[in-house]
């Protein structure tokens, strides 16, 4: 197993269930076939450049562990979910 950083932005404008149901689905994908290491919430931050119209994010970290396939299928459900506007997985 590899450890492996995820960073994504959820729209500023979303209310805070839907934050923490995003974070639930990413934990329940990577629990299943993995381990969460650790979350790390920064919260609201400007952004670099615009994003759908927004010039604000609101950024989570997270560390896990996992096999080779697991970054492919959480790099398909964040990218399914409108409300997170941009995201990242890096192999640590």
């Amino acid at each position: 197993m590899k450890n492996y950083e995820l960073v994504y932005v959820v729209r500023p404008n979303a209310e805070d269930e839907v934050k923490e149901a995003v974070l639930n689905k990413i934990q329940e994908v990577i629990s299943a076939n993995g381990e969460v290491e650790k979350v790390d919430t920064w919260g609201n931050k400007k952004l670099a450049y615009p994003i759908a119209k927004f010039t604000e994010g609101f950024y989570v970290l997270v560390n896990f562990k996992a096999s080779a396939d697991l970054p492919k299928e959480l790099d398909r459900n964040l990218k399914i979910n409108e409300n997170v506007i941009r995201h990242m997985i890096v192999c640590a």
